[in-house]
C-alpha cells in the first residue's frame, strides 16, 4: 500500500515528513521507498548508476534503508532562468524547455511518472509519495503531475501538512481542502500541523477547530526542531543565519546556485555566510564559489558586480578560494561556450587558475567518485581520500595546473586556490578537518574537530537553531532523531493502518 503527503504550500515540510515516515516504517521492518513524481530543485544527487535525482529523494531513500534510484524522482526540473528549465527525465537530461512547452508534454510525462511509480511499487510494495508545492494550485489542476493528476491516477490516502510557523494555519488547511477537486477531497485522511514552536499541547483547541471545520482528523502537531538533514531547495537559503566565531567562510550566493548542501556540514561547525554578489568579502577567512545551473550568466554577474575582482584579490593575498563544479569553471582563465550555456562566445574567467572550460555538447557528466587529494599546499595535503559525485555540463582543460585530486580539478602552486567537480567534498571529515585546521591555525588557534554528520553519503542538515526548538540528542543518527520526533507527536496507529498487512 502507499500513502501520499501533500502540502498547503512550498516549504511546509512535505520532504521532512516523508523522510520521517520512511525511517519510522523501516525501523518496523516494513520495506518502503519514497517517490516524488516531479521535483524542481537545483540541489541534486547522483545515484550509483549515474542517474540524477533531487537530493530530498536520496535522503528519503537512505532513511528508508534502500539505495536511491531514478524511479524515486522521474522528473527533475532544474531552472536555468527566464522561465526555462532543464528537464531531467529518469535521471538523464531530456530537454531544456520553457514552461509553456513543458506543459504541452503533460500527458507524456504523466505516463512516464506512472510507469516509474509502478516499477517502484513492484520492487518495494509500500511507497510514501511526496507532492510538490501547494496542493490547491487551481490554475494548474489540468497539468499538475505532482499533485492532482497523480492523486487522481493513484487514488491513495492523503496526509495534508501545513506550516503553522507561517501563520494562518486554519486558512491554509481549510482553504486547501475546500479548493481541492471534488474527487480528490475525500482522499484526505489526515492533517499534520508542522513547525510548532513551544508546547504542542497548547494547540489542543486548535486541533479541535481544524477537525470541526474540515471533517478530517489532526494526526499530529510536530514541534520545530534542529535536526541535521539537507535542504531540499533554494527556499531554505532564507532560513540560514550564521552565528559568530573566530573563523568565517563566505559562500557566494550565485543567482543560479546549485547544491549548496555541499557546505551545510561546515555550517554546523563554523559561521558560513551566503554572500550576494556586490557585497564585500574582506571580512572572510575563506571564499567558496559554489555550483550553478548557469555558469556563464552567473560569471557575468560576478564580473559586473565587482565580486569577481574581489575574489581575485582575496586569492592574491593568500585567502583560500575554493571552487566547486561551476565555481571551479569560473576560477579559470576563460569559458568557451558553443551555445550550450547561453550565447556563443568566449568569456573571461576570474583567472586564479590556468584552466579553460568548454561547453560544446549537450551532455552531462553524472557519476559517483572516490579520489585522493593531491599533496599541494597545506589544505589539500591533509584531506586524504574523499568521496562525492559529479554533476556538470562542460569539460575543463587543466593546462599546466597541478591536479587538486587524482584525475580531477586544479590547484594553484601553493594549494590555497583550488577547484574541483566534486560535490559532497565537505561531507568527508578529512576535508572538513583539513580546511578548518588551516583556517584556525592562521589565527593561532587549534581546531578542536567535529564529526561530519553521518548516516548517508550526503551532507546532512535541515532547518536551523531556533528558539523553542525541540531538544534532540547531538551526535545521534539524524534519521532516527527525525523519526523519534514524529513518532512522539504523530498518531502512528492511524499511519500504520494505511499499510495493511504490515507489522505494527
Amino acid at each position: 500500500m502507499s500513502l501520499m503527503v501533500l502540502g498547503t504550500a512550498s516549504h511546509a515540510g512535505k520532504s521532512i515528513a516523508v523522510t520521517a515516515l520512511c525511517r519510522a516504517l523501516h525501523r518496523r521492518g516494513i520495506r518502503v521507498a519514497p517517490f516524488k513524481s516531479q521535483n524542481m530543485s537545483l540541489n541534486s544527487f547522483v545515484t550509483r548508476d549515474g542517474s540524477e535525482i533531487g537530493i530530498a529523494q536520496a535522503v528519503q531513500a537512505f532513511a528508508a534503508g534502500v539505495e536511491p534510484g531514478a524511479e524515486m524522482n522521474p522528473v527533475l526540473l532544474k531552472p536555468k532562468g527566464e522561465g526555462v528549465s532543464q528537464v531531467v527525465l529518469h535521471g538523464r537530461p531530456y530537454r531544456d524547455l520553457p514552461i509553456r512547452e513543458y506543459y504541452r508534454e503533460t500527458e507524456f510525462l504523466l505516463g512516464e511518472v506512472l510507469g516509474a511509480y509502478r516499477k517502484l511499487e513492484e520492487q518495494y510494495g509500500n511507497i510514501v509519495v511526496e507532492g510538490a508545492g501547494g496542493a490547491a494550485e487551481m490554475n494548474l489542476y489540468d497539468r499538475d503531475i505532482a499533485n492532482i493528476l497523480l492523486a487522481r491516477a493513484l487514488r491513495l490516502p492523503i496526509l495534508l501538512i501545513g506550516d503553522i510557523e507561517r501563520g494562518g494555519i486554519f486558512a491554509q488547511v481549510y482553504g486547501t481542502i475546500q479548493l481541492l477537486p471534488e474527487d480528490i477531497r475525500p482522499l484526505v485522511q489526515g492533517i499534520i500541523v508542522n513547525k510548532f514552536r513551544g508546547d504542542p499541547s497548547l494547540f489542543t483547541q486548535g486541533e479541535s477547530i481544524l477537525e470541526e471545520i474540515t471533517g478530517v482528523p489532526v494526526l499530529g502537531v510536530i514541534p520545530w526542531a534542529d535536526i541535521p538533514l539537507p535542504s531540499e531547495d533554494s527556499l531554505s537559503l532564507a532560513d540560514k543565519r550564521a552565528a559568530g566565531g573566530p573563523v568565517r567562510i563566505a559562500v557566494i550566493r550565485l543567482p543560479h546556485i546549485s547544491n549548496f548542501t555541499d557546505f551545510e556540514p561546515l555550517e554546523r561547525l563554523v559561521p558560513v555566510d551566503y554572500v550576494d554578489p556586490g557585497r564585500s568579502l574582506t571580512a572572510y577567512d575563506c571564499v567558496i564559489l559554489p555550483g550553478t545551473k548557469n555558469t556563464v550568466e552567473d560569471l557575468g554577474i560576478l564580473q559586473e558586480s565587482g565580486t569577481a575582482a574581489e575574489i581575485r584579490r582575496a586569492g592574491e593575498r593568500g585567502i583560500p578560494v575554493i571552487g566547486i563544479c561551476g565555481g571551479f569553471q569560473m576560477l579559470g582563465k576563460e569559458i568557451r561556450d558553443q551555445g550550450i550555456e547561453g550565447g556563443h562566445g568566449v568569456y573571461p574567467g576570474i583567472g586564479l587558475l590556468p584552466v579553460v572550460t568548454r561547453f560544446d555538447r549537450y551532455e552531462k557528466t553524472t557519476k559517483q567518485v572516490r579520489v585522493r587529494a593531491r599533496p599541494v599546499g597545506p589544505i589539500l595535503s591533509g584531506m586524504g581520500e574523499v568521496t562525492g559525485y559529479e554533476i556538470h555540463m562542460g569539460e575543463t582543460d587543466p593546462g599546466e595546473a597541478e591536479e587538486a585530486f587524482t584525475g580531477d580539478g586544479a590547484a594553484s602552486p601553493d594549494g590555497l586556490v583550488f577547484g574541483t567537480y566534486l560535490h559532497g567534498l565537505f561531507q568527508n571529515e578529512g576535508a572538513v578537518t583539513a580546511l578548518l585546521s588551516f583556517l584556525y591555525g592562521r589565527k593561532g588557534l587549534r581546531f578542536a574537530g567535529g564529526a561530519v554528520p553521518g548516516g548517508s553519503p550526503i551532507p546532512v542538515r535541515a532547518g536551523g537553531p531556533a528558539k523553542g526548538a525541540e531538544d534532540v540528542p547531538k551526535g545521534a543518527d539524524p534519521y532516527d532523531q527525525l523519526a523519534d520526533l514524529f513518532e512522539a507527536h504523530l498518531d502512528m496507529e492511524t499511519i500504520l493502518s494505511f499499510f495493511p498487512g504490515t507489522s505494527r
